[in-house]
């Protein structure tokens, strides 16, 4: 019973973090109810408020590591996919493609970041292809900025949440480029993610 309402819990918690407070009631059967709208008028309920959340708390799992910006977690009996939010990193080939330059270096590094750790996640909601947005920690090391510090990810050139500081984000890379570190050795050669998802489209 604990561990199915946990489960639950966390389903609800993931997708509802930065959308509104969540609601939660336990009904005249025993039967507990979630909500991120209005509750019932004629029921007591309790209310879990967004201020009230210490998310990084939570720890996961790490069970892959896809690339050099997305990774698989699990904790309890959920498992889901997390984008690391603000980066983009270089792209590995598709079912056979051409990979990206240093898209094998971007995805070993994060390997080794988070090999055999547990990492807390901080969620700015869910993204493509149903994966969560967020930020990475190992303790207060923030995994995104390690991947933009290590030249073998850029800050992501697409919409950013706007609570995430892209400030350090961009101050991050701007200091990795002229170190010429990771990827940023390629000088003129080099193609963002973006650019290079457009040449080299899924096919």
């Amino acid at each position: 019973m604990l561990k199915s309402f946990t489960h639950v819990f966390l389903i609800l918690f993931l997708s509802l973090f930065l959308y509104g407070n969540i609601y939660f009631w336990t009904d005249e059967n025993g039967v507990k109810h979630f909500t991120n709208i209005a509750p019932p008028l004629n029921e007591t309920v309790e209310e879990f408020k967004e201020s009230d959340v210490v998310f990084q708390k939570q720890q996961f799992k790490v069970l892959k590591v896809f690339d050099g910006d997305t990774i698989k977690v699990t904790r309890v009996d959920l498992i889901f996919k997390v984008r690391l939010v603000g980066i983009d990193s270089p792209e590995t080939g598709f079912k056979g493609q051409k990979s990206q330059p240093f898209s094998q270096k971007a995805k070993q590094h994060l390997t080794d970041l988070l090999d055999n750790k547990k990492v807390a996640i901080k969620s700015y909601g869910t993204g493509a292809y149903n994966r969560q947005l967020a930020e990475v920690f190992i303790g207060n090391k923030n995994i995104n900025i390690e991947m933009i510090r290590a030249g073998l990810a850029e800050v992501y050139t697409g919409r950013r949440p706007k609570k995430l500081d892209s400030q350090l984000y961009l101050k991050e890379e701007a200091s990795a480029r002229r170190a010429g570190k990771g990827m940023w050795i390629q000088g003129s050669r080099y193609k963002s993610p973006q650019q290079w998802r457009k040449e080299h489209p899924r096919k």
